[in-house]
């Protein structure tokens, strides 16, 4: 500062103005939350669509036919049976958080000559709505279950709370038509856990089902209807293929769905496609 203080002024403006043009000329220094001149500036990659049709394509082999706690073909403990299982879904996405489904689901043996198939006993048609909410997932469907010369109406609620952890569940299974001597509309409420966790590529779930009915539904009384716990395993073979495992036991209450047997083991495996 002494120095530029003794310049005469017309020194002291070309010096300034000389200062001035280096300043301009000079690369910006890049100071505390800046982008440098030199610098790339970021690139925010493109948000990613979610596909407006999804699904799975899913063919089981299972040792009994469960249909919420009933042992349908009265197998008991016998794993001399097969029973196959195939299903389709189709899910729709409408918004971020809303997804309209359809899926077809079928029961194929050889217990009785069906009358729909020589082996397809039952199709089942269900339609309805998937919608989460930050961590909640809602589902509403209705369900047209059709076997021998009978369609059974049912409408379907489920509230699911995916922590991560145990996923907790409550749902509600409703029977609004049906004409079988012996069995009533009425209501199944569960409450429940699915936990899971990777072991590696394999998924392994533990899924355990507390169920209550309503009198008659299962052509026995209404109230504790039966407890079941799972363990089961997703194993992927490809990007979009998977192999699934699991085993299933059951302890039903004889006089609220009577079984062939009250404590029983259900075991399943298959092949699941999805796109």
């Amino acid at each position: 500062m002494k120095f530029i203080s003794r310049m005469n002024p017309g020194k002291l403006a070309a010096a300034g103005l000389a200062l001035a043009i280096a300043a301009l000329m000079t690369p910006a220094t890049a100071t505390a939350g800046t982008v440098s001149g030199k610098g790339v500036a970021p690139v925010t990659p493109p948000v990613e669509e979610k596909p407006f049709i999804t699904g799975n394509l899913s063919l089981f082999y299972d040792t009994h036919f469960i249909s919420y706690g009933q042992d349908v073909w009265g197998v008991g403990n016998d794993w001399g049976e097969w029973f196959f299982h195939p299903s389709m879904e189709l899910d729709f996405q409408i918004t971020d958080s809303l997804q309209f489904y359809v899926n077809v689901w079928a029961d194929v043996n050889d217990q009785i000559e069906g009358d729909i198939g020589d082996y397809v006993q039952e199709i089942d048609v269900n339609v309805g709505f998937y919608y989460t909410l930050d961590k909640f997932k809602f589902q509403l469907g209705y369900g047209s279950w059709n076997y021998a010369s009978q369609t059974e109406h049912i409408i379907d609620g489920k509230v699911t709370y995916m922590d991560g952890l145990i996923n907790p569940f409550v749902a509600v299974h409703g029977r609004v038509g049906i004409d079988i001597p012996g069995y009533d509309e009425g209501v199944v409420a569960q409450v429940g856990v699915a936990p899971s966790t990777a072991l590696g590529p394999v998924t392994l779930s533990f899924p355990i089902t507390v169920s209550f009915d309503t009198d008659g539904f299962h052509a026995g009384d209404g109230g504790f209807a039966y407890v079941s716990a799972g363990v089961g395993a997703s194993i992927p073979i490809h990007k979009q293929i998977s192999l699934s495992v699991g085993a299933t036991y059951y302890h039903t209450q004889d006089d609220v769905i009577p079984n062939a047997d009250e404590d029983f083991v259900v075991g399943s495996a298959g092949i699941v496609f999805t796109f």
